[in-house]
């Protein structure tokens, strides 16, 4: 089953209570890709300019995406620095330079037009809608949003919902979305805009499902220490639409399999908080990954 991302591959700076770290590797759709992990086959629709790594692009290709839909355009990547908070949960922006990142004009290979599963990472929503309509009869789409484009470009989201199975927000971006205080108010509306099922993320909290027939609530795991939590969203939907893809899941499915995604999507983003940039995604092994999934099972249900 093949999975179709759209989405930035950049260089974040991030400074943290302990250390700074200078143009590591991130982006939307990097993180994804690494958390989907091989046997998922990505296919990456992004752009990177002049200076990014053929190091880091090798990286990529190993861990198995297909990396024919990025292109390289003349200019500098997409570079964005950040400040974490003691808590590592707020967080300040200092600067966001978007580089070949402003004039990107994404372009699905018609080869990929048979993509089974599309996700259409937190970009601009007509960016969205134009690799959206070059793929002929997927079997779901999941769109992640975000505050700035619910309060700028509502008009272009709205159109887009409609095609869309799954919305992934956080708890103010559904409420914004939504104009509703209460997050079951909140994702009614939503499924009303056409997603069938909203995933409210909620960071070291968790995530909730708003599905067809069933409302599920999973906790985040709980992690000894806190390194770098940059990607981590990024992350949970690499291994939420990993899982749906092995389950061979379609519009049509009931919520179990999705209910089980969650746990995948959980998961996957625990690796990402341990370490700086991708280094945590990288050091996963299957026997850890079977570990964190009973330990978050036995949270749920003991």
């Amino acid at each position: 089953m093949s999975i179709l991302v759209v989405g930035s591959m950049a260089y974040d700076t991030v400074e943290t209570p302990r250390e700074r770290r200078e143009r590591q590797l991130g982006g939307a759709a990097t993180f994804f890709c690494l958390a989907a992990g091989a046997p998922a086959g990505v296919r990456v629709v992004a752009v990177v300019g002049d200076d990014f790594r053929e190091d880091d692009l090798r990286l990529l290709r190993d861990c198995g995406s297909d990396l024919a839909g990025v292109e390289r355009a003349s200019g500098c990547s997409f570079h964005w620095s950040g400040r974490y908070h003691d808590d590592f949960i707020e967080r300040d922006t200092l600067a966001t330079e978007l580089g070949v990142f402003a004039s990107f004009e994404p372009r699905v290979p018609a080869a990929w037009a048979d993509s089974d599963y599309v996700f259409l990472a937190n970009i601009h929503p007509a960016l969205q809608a134009r690799v959206l309509a070059a793929v002929t009869a997927p079997k779901l789409v999941v769109l992640d949003t975000m505050n700035l484009w619910i309060e700028t470009t509502r008009t272009d989201l709205l159109a887009i919902l409609p095609r869309v199975d799954v919305l992934l927000v956080n708890d103010s971006e559904a409420r914004q979305l939504s104009g509703e205080r209460s997050l079951a108010r909140a994702a009614a509306v939503i499924n009303g805009l056409g997603p069938a099922r909203v995933v409210i993320k909620k960071g070291e909290h968790g995530a909730l499902l708003f599905g067809r027939d069933s409302v599920l609530a999973v906790p985040a795991l709980i992690l000894p220490d806190v390194v770098d939590p940059t990607g981590a969203g990024d992350s949970f939907a690499g291994g939420f639409m990993a899982s749906l893809a092995e389950q061979g899941v379609d519009r049509t499915t009931g919520d179990k399999p999705f209910r089980t995604a969650m746990l995948a999507g959980t998961v996957a983003a625990s690796f990402v908080p341990e370490h700086f940039s991708v280094e945590g995604l990288l050091r996963r092994t299957p026997a850890e990954v079977a570990r964190r999934l009973a330990v978050l099972r036995e949270m749920m249900v003991p």
